[in-house]
C-alpha cells in the first residue's frame, strides 16, 4: 500500500469542476512574518500534542530521550492532530486580522491533545487552571498529566475551555475521504454550498489563508444582505474542504507499512516504543525533528512570533476564553400558563395546549428560544408555535427571512445536534417528536448528559437551560400507523441517566402538561422529558389541582376514588394520559359491578418519586411513598413504558412483593386504540381483573363474587374483540369520560 494514496478517479464529467470556488492571489493570502508565525505554531503545536501521548517525563526534551520518560500507557488519538493544529493557528490569524468573535466546535473530539496544545500557546487554559501557566512548568503539567488520572482525559471533554462538544459520529468522514475532487464538489454543490477544496501540501498555509478570509467575506455578504431586509435568496455557504495527510509530520513508515496518510496513524502510530527497538528510534526522531527545546530558548524568540501575529492581544478574543462557551445564559421569561388553562372537565389536548404556551414564550423571547421538530408539527398538534414567525427555511418561499423560531427538518441528528449548540450557548430550546423516533438520538443525548455532568463539576462553568424534549404520537394512539411507530423506548434512556440530571414527567391532562411545560423550561442543567398526548383527553383537574399536583409529582386521586381512597383494599396507579385514561374506567367499572371493593386511584406525573428514597432529588421518603401507596395493600402500577423500566425505579423500596407493574409489552399492529391496550394488557378491563383478584383475598363480599365478575369481563373482552373485527373500530362509546364521583377531597 502506497503512502496518503489518492481516491481513485470518479465517473463524473471534469465539467463539475467548474464549480468549485478558485482562490485568487492565494501567494497574496499573507505575508512572510505571518507564515513564520503560522509554522512556529504548528510545530509547537504538533510536539506538544505528539508528547502528550508518549512522555511523561523529559517534557521538553532538554536531555537525550530515555524509555524511562515514557508513559506506562499509551493513551490518544495523533492522527487528527495535525489538521486540528492548522486550523486552529489559521483561526487565529483571521480572528485577529479582522477582529471577529468566534470559537471552534470540534468534530474529532479525540483529537484532544491538539486542541490542549492550542489552548497553550495562547494562554487559555491559565485562567482556569492556575498551574497550566504557559512556561516550561506549565508545558510540562499539560504533557506529563495528559490521559492519567491527575490531567486530562484523551477526549475534548468539559473541562476543555472553549469547547461545547466532544465530537461524535465519524463514520461518514471515511465515505468523503474515498471520494475525488469532483464528486466532492457535485456532492456539496447540491447540498448549496460553494466548495473550495484546500490540497496543495506544497503551498497550505498560503491557501487555507486565502481560503478563509474568501469564506469570511461570502459570510459577510450573505449576512449583510439578510440584514438589510433584502435576502439572497438561496444563498450558497462557503464550505472549505481540506486534504491533509491523517498523521501529517508523524512517522513515515514502520515495518513496511505507511503510517502517514494512513489508518495506522490515527491513534497512537509506535505503539511499542519502549519494548521494539526499532519503534523507539522511530518515535526519538520524530519528537526530535520538532526541535522543542528551542520553545522556551530565548534565541529562537518563537512565543513572540506567535504572539505577535497571531494570538488576539485581548485574552476575551481567544477562542479558548470565549464568554458564549462556558459562561452565558440567558433566562426564558415565561408568561403564566394559566392564561390558557383549561377549565376542568372539559376535553383538550396536551399538545395543542403547549402549542399555544411555546407561541407565547417565542413572544417574550424572540431571540433566545427556538424549537426544532423533525416533522409533524401539525400532526403534532403543536402548530400553534407556528402563528409567531412561523418556520426558518431559507429555500422555502413561505418560511424564508420571517425571522421563524421553529426549525423543521426530517433529520433528528441534526435536531439535536442544532439544540445541544444552541442550549451550550446560553439559550433555550425545545425538541418535539414522535415518540418512536426519539431514540435515534439515544446515544448523542447521554453524551450531552455526560458533558454536562462534567460541566456541573467544574466552578467556571456556568448554568445553562435544561435540554428539553416532548414526546408524542405515543404508542397508545399509534395504531394506525403499526408497530414500527409504537415504541416508548426513550422513558428509559433518560431513566439511566444520572439521577442528578434525568427529569421524566407524564402529565395525565393539559393543565398538568402545561404548568410541566412551564417549570422544564424555566429549569437549569436537567435533561427534560415529557411524554403527552396529541388527542383530546379529559381534563381531570383544575388549573390550581393541577399546579399543586405537579408540585407534589404523584397525587391520591378521591374522585376516581371510593370513600376518597380512604382504607382501600387495592390501590392502582396511573403514569400516562391513555394509560391513566383506562385506570379511572376501570374504576368506574367496578363502583357498578362491585360496591363492595374499595379502590385508591393515585396518579404519578413525576416519575422519578417512585424511585428508593433519596435515589433521586425527587424520590418520595418512604412516609410518603407509604402515604400514598399504603403499607400493605396490592398495588398495580399501570405504566405507559416498558414495565422492566419501572420495576428497576421501584426496587429498594419494601414490600414489592405486592406490587405488579403492567407496561408495553412490545404488542402492536395496525388496528383500533383500544385494542392496542388490550393487546399490551393496560386496559381498563386487565386493570378491574387485577382489582378483583388482588382483593378477594382481603375482602370475603368482593371474593364472593370474583369468579362470576371475572368471567363477565372475559365476556366483556370476547365481546369487544368480536366488535372490533366486525366493524373495524372501537365501540362508539370506548372513550366516553368515565363516570367520577362528585362529593370529593382536594387531591
Amino acid at each position: 500500500m502506497s503512502q496518503n494514496p489518492a481516491p481513485d478517479r470518479s465517473q463524473l464529467p471534469d465539467t463539475i469542476l467548474d464549480l468549485q470556488v478558485q482562490l485568487k492571489q492565494v501567494e497574496n493570502a499573507i505575508t512572510g512574518g505571518e507564515l513564520k508565525a503560522l509554522s512556529a505554531f504548528q510545530r509547537v503545536a504538533n510536539y506538544m500534542a505528539a508528547a502528550m501521548i508518549y512522555l511523561r517525563g523529559n517534557t521538553m526534551l532538554e536531555a537525550e530521550l530515555s524509555k524511562n520518560d515514557i508513559k506506562p500507557r499509551l493513551l490518544g488519538h495523533w492522527g487528527t492532530c495535525p489538521g486540528l493544529t492548522l486550523v486552529y493557528s489559521h483561526l487565529n490569524l483571521l480572528i485577529r486580522k479582522n477582529d471577529l468573535d468566534m470559537f471552534l466546535i470540534t468534530g474529532p473530539g479525540h483529537g484532544a491533545p491538539a486542541i490542549l496544545a492550542c489552548l497553550a500557546l495562547e494562554d487559555s487554559l491559565s485562567p482556569f487552571y492556575p498551574d497550566l501557566t504557559r512556561t516550561k512548568e506549565g508545558f510540562r503539567k499539560l504533557i506529563a498529566g495528559f490521559s492519567t488520572p491527575k490531567g486530562f482525559p484523551s477526549h475534548v471533554s468539559a473541562g476543555v475551555p472553549g469547547s461545547i462538544h466532544e465530537g461524535g459520529e465519524l463514520g461518514e468522514k471515511t465515505i468523503f475521504g474515498t471520494m475525488d475532487d469532483k464528486e466532492i464538489v457535485a456532492l456539496f454543490s447540491g447540498y448549496g454550498y460553494q466548495c473550495c477544496i484546500v490540497s496543495d501540501l506544497g503551498n497550505l498555509d498560503h491557501q487555507l489563508a486565502a481560503a478563509l478570509q474568501w469564506a469570511l467575506a461570502e459570510i459577510r455578504t450573505i449576512q449583510n444582505a439578510a440584514r438589510s431586509g433584502k435576502p439572497i435568496v438561496k444563498p450558497r455557504w462557503p464550505m472549505i474542504v481540506l486534504r491533509t495527510p491523517k498523521g501529517y509530520s508523524g512517522p513515515k513508515f514502520l515495518d513496511g507499512k505507511p503510517i502517514e496518510g494512513n489508518y495506522r496513524a490515527h491513534q497512537v502510530p509506535l505503539a511499542s516504543p519502549t519494548s521494539v527497538p526499532e519503534q523507539f528510534k522511530l518515535l526519538k526522531e520524530w519528537l526530535e525533528s520538532y526541535k522543542s527545546w528551542e520553545i522556551f530558548s530565548p534565541n529562537s524568540q518563537l512565543l513572540e512570533l506567535i504572539d505577535q501575529y497571531l494570538i488576539p492581544p485581548d485574552p476575551c478574543k481567544r477562542m479558548g476564553q470565549r464568554k458564549e462557551t462556558y459562561d452565558t445564559h440567558y433566562l426564558v421569561d415565561l408568561p403564566d400558563w394559566n392564561n390558557l388553562a383549561v377549565e376542568k372537565g372539559d376535553d383538550a389536548s396536551e399538545t395543542k395546549c403547549a402549542g399555544a404556551f411555546i407561541r407565547d414564550i417565542f413572544k417574550k423571547n424572540p431571540t433566545t428560544v427556538r424549537l426544532w421538530s423533525p416533522d409533524e408539527l401539525t400532526s403534532n398538534k403543536l402548530d400553534a408555535a407556528l402563528e409567531f414567525q412561523g418556520r426558518n427555511f431559507q429555500w422555502d418561499p413561505d418560511s424564508r427571512a420571517r425571522g421563524g423560531r421553529v426549525i423543521e427538518i426530517l433529520s433528528e441528528h441534526t435536531c439535536q445536534a442544532h439544540l445541544q449548540g444552541y442550549t451550550l450557548t446560553g439559550r433555550t430550546g425545545i425538541f418535539p417528536s414522535y415518540e418512536s423516533f426519539l431514540g435515534i438520538i439515544h446515544t448523542m443525548m447521554v453524551q450531552y448528559s455526560k458533558f454536562s455532568k462534567m460541566s456541573r463539576e467544574l466552578s467556571w462553568r456556568k448554568d445553562i437551560s435544561s435540554i428539553n424534549y416532548i414526546e408524542t404520537s405515543t404508542w397508545t394512539r399509534q395504531e394506525h400507523n403499526g408497530f414500527s411507530h409504537q415504541n416508548p423506548s426513550f422513558i428509559g434512556a433518560v431513566l439511566n441517566l444520572k439521577a442528578k440530571f434525568a427529569r421524566v414527567y407524564l402529565p395525565p391532562d393539559a393543565n398538568c402538561m402545561l404548568s410541566t411545560l412551564s417549570h422544564c423550561l424555566g429549569s437549569k442543567n436537567y435533561v427534560n422529558l415529557i411524554v403527552g398526548s396529541k388527542q383530546e383527553t379529559p381534563v381531570w383537574l383544575s388549573p390550581e389541582q393541577a399546579a399543586e399536583h405537579c408540585r407534589r409529582g404523584a397525587s391520591i386521586w378521591p374522585f376516581a376514588s371510593t370513600e376518597n381512597g380512604s382504607n382501600p383494599d387495592v390501590v392502582l396507579v396511573g403514569i400516562g394520559v391513555e394509560i391513566t385514561f383506562e385506570v379511572i374506567t376501570a374504576a368506574s367499572m367496578l363502583r357498578a359491578l362491585c360496591p363492595a371493593l374499595r379502590l385508591r386511584v393515585v396518579n404519578v406525573t413525576d416519575l422519578m418519586v417512585l424511585g428508593e428514597s433519596g435515589s433521586h432529588p425527587h424520590a418520595l421518603s418512604d412516609d410518603e411513598f407509604t402515604r400514598l401507596f399504603t403499607e400493605e395493600k396490592p398495588v398495580l402500577f399501570n405504566y405507559h413504558g416498558y414495565s422492566t423500566e419501572l420495576r428497576g425505579l421501584l426496587f429498594g423500596r419494601p414490600r414489592l412483593d405486592r406490587v405488579v407493574v403492567q407496561g408495553y409489552q412490545e404488542e402492536g399492529t395496525t388496528t383500533t386504540p383500544l385494542a392496542m391496550l388490550v393487546l399490551n394488557k393496560v386496559s381498563r378491563y386487565d386493570v378491574a381483573k387485577f382489582a378483583i383478584q388482588a382483593a378477594r383475598g382481603t375482602n370475603p363480599e368482593v371474593d364472593s363474587v370474583a369468579d362470576r365478575l371475572l368471567q363477565e369481563i372475559d365476556n366483556r373482552i370476547e365481546d369487544f374483540w368480536k366488535f372490533i373485527n366486525e366493524n373495524g373500530k372501537d365501540p362508539d362509546d370506548a372513550f366516553e369520560k368515565p363516570q367520577l364521583i362528585e362529593k370529593q377531597t382536594e387531591i
